[in-house]
């Protein structure tokens, strides 16, 4: 009876002991995807195998796509000096060169866990000088001890045998936070192509505000001018050119203000093209009115699990962690390493390599903690916390993720309809300013009512400039929250690493 006991119970025990101390398998974290963005919903449905789960929540098991070229994004904007900026960022840019050695870096990492599945092999050659104590030979005190010299060449192996998965485990925790690091390389390089993009059209948007402004300075000193000379006539009171001066040097001012504004612009590109601010110049390139904008065809919202860098990191430090429970698990088991030790010992050096010089050692030892005071336990409590930190932020990525695209397209909807009517008040409020100009030289009406129209067709006009470089910010950044852009996938050029 004890005998079949014990053939029934030994099998389970052993694997017990084998699913203890091996990474548990890993499995994808459910998150819940709209069938289509809330501001896109006419988009046309995905091929992407989308999972509904017993409670009804819509998700799908993402396949990292990080490293996918997603093409030059911004040749869509038909900017030639924007396509030079970007090569010139990429090139130069500091941080970018930072998370390349970061890359670097991981990837030698894995190299050295790697280094664990094979032997380890050396060889060392040496000489040695000594002398005995008498009593060390066991000879009475006072004997007279030579010195001696050897010499000795040695090749030595080891190898840790996986019985319990701790190299496997830790290879592909290796693995796993090399890929995390390129994915935040790309996330690294994604964010500085969107913020040179961002940064020049926030230059340009200022430079067309600026030829806005100065066409409105000009007018002001035309005004002046004109009420200086009816002034003089006696046909107009000072009231009139006191407020003419006052208009022209408000608008002055503001010409002024918007300068400070583009030259911390280009101080901020400079730093993106890797520049000192003092030795790079922008010239000047007034956003154009009636600009074409990419297009945002529509699709299902799950292919930005695949696209987003940050979300295809947090993926990975998910498995490194799931990994990690495996290393920390093996630790509580033997641990087996085969060891091997040969070579020559000899009077002279020509004497290392005899036959009968040879020494040799073979051995195994099997190890393992008997009383660790529970370091072992808390250790797998605290990588089984870690993967649990580390679901939770990958959830709270791809909810941040969805927000932003819902954000940057609610965005680009609402400009759409402010620009749509601020482009019919353009028209109405130059109408208006043409008409108050000939009623005011007819004499048919004030100064005032003239100044009232000229200053409305300003303000129109500034927040149409505005509303275009909005237009092209918001959809750079809609870009950037969908990992990239939202083309299929095309030849690019990306940065060395």
């Amino acid at each position: 009876m004890n005998k079949l006991i014990a053939r029934g119970v030994a099998p389970l025990v052993a694997a017990l002991v084998l699913t203890a101390c091996a990474a548990p398998e890993f499995k994808q974290p459910a998150v819940e995807v709209p069938a289509a963005f809330k501001e896109n919903q006419s988009a046309a449905q995905s091929a992407d195998p989308v999972k509904v789960a017993a409670d009804g929540t819509r998700w799908k098991e993402a396949q990292p796509a990080e490293q996918q070229p997603r093409g030059e994004w911004w040749l869509a904007f038909n900017d030639p000096a924007l396509n030079e900026l970007m090569a010139e960022a990429i090139r130069n840019n500091a941080n970018l060169t930072v998370a390349a050695a970061r890359v670097k870096q991981a990837r030698a990492i894995a190299g050295i866990a790697e280094a664990d599945r094979i032997p380890q092999i050396g060889v060392g050659v040496g000489a040695n000088r000594s002398q005995q104590a008498p009593q060390e030979a066991g000879l009475p005190q006072g004997t007279r001890m030579s010195p001696v010299t050897s010499y000795n060449a040695r090749l030595t192996a080891s190898y840790e045998v996986d019985l319990f998965g701790r190299v496997s485990s830790n290879v592909a925790a290796a693995r796993n936070d090399a890929a995390t690091v390129e994915a935040n390389y790309r996330s690294v390089l994604l964010s500085l192509q969107a913020d040179v993009a961002q940064t020049w059209f926030r230059l340009r948007a200022t430079d067309a505000e600026l030829a806005t402004v100065a066409q409105t300075v000009r007018l002001r000193e035309e005004n002046v001018k004109v009420n200086q000379r009816r002034f003089d006539l006696g046909d107009i009171g000072e009231f009139d050119l006191s407020r003419a001066k006052t208009e022209l040097a408000t608008s002055r001012a503001e010409a002024i203000g918007l300068q400070r504004q583009r030259t911390t612009a280009e101080h901020s590109l400079a730093v993106l093209l890797g520049k000192p601010a003092a030795s790079f110049n922008a010239s000047e390139n007034p956003l154009a009115e009636g600009g074409v904008l990419p297009a945002i065809p529509g699709g299902l919202p799950s292919s930005l699990l695949e696209r987003r860098p940050d979300i295809a990191a947090a993926q990975r430090a998910m498995e490194a962690s799931n990994a990690r429970i495996g290393v920390a698990r093996s630790a509580m088991f033997p641990a087996l390493t085969i060891s091997a030790d040969g070579g020559g010992v000899g009077p002279a050096f020509s004497d290392v390599f005899r036959w009968s010089s040879r020494s040799w050692l073979l051995g195994a030892l099997l190890s393992m903690p008997v009383i660790d005071g529970g370091r072992n336990r808390a250790n797998i409590t605290r990588s089984e916390a870690v993967l649990e930190e580390s679901v939770g932020q990958y959830r709270q990525t791809v909810l941040t993720a969805f927000a932003e695209v819902e954000d940057n397209l609610a965005g680009l909807r609402i400009l759409s309809g402010q620009t749509a009517q601020i482009d019919d008040a353009v028209v109405s409020a130059r109408r208006s300013a043409d008409l108050a100009q000939k009623l005011y030289d007819a004499g048919r009406s004030s100064y005032l009512e003239l100044l009232d129209a000229q200053r409305n067709l300003a303000a129109v006009e500034r927040t149409a400039v505005q509303l275009r470089g909005d237009r092209a910010i918001t959809t750079v950044a809609l870009i950037r929250s969908l990992g990239g852009g939202w083309d299929a996938p095309v030849s690019t050029a990306q940065a060395s690493n």
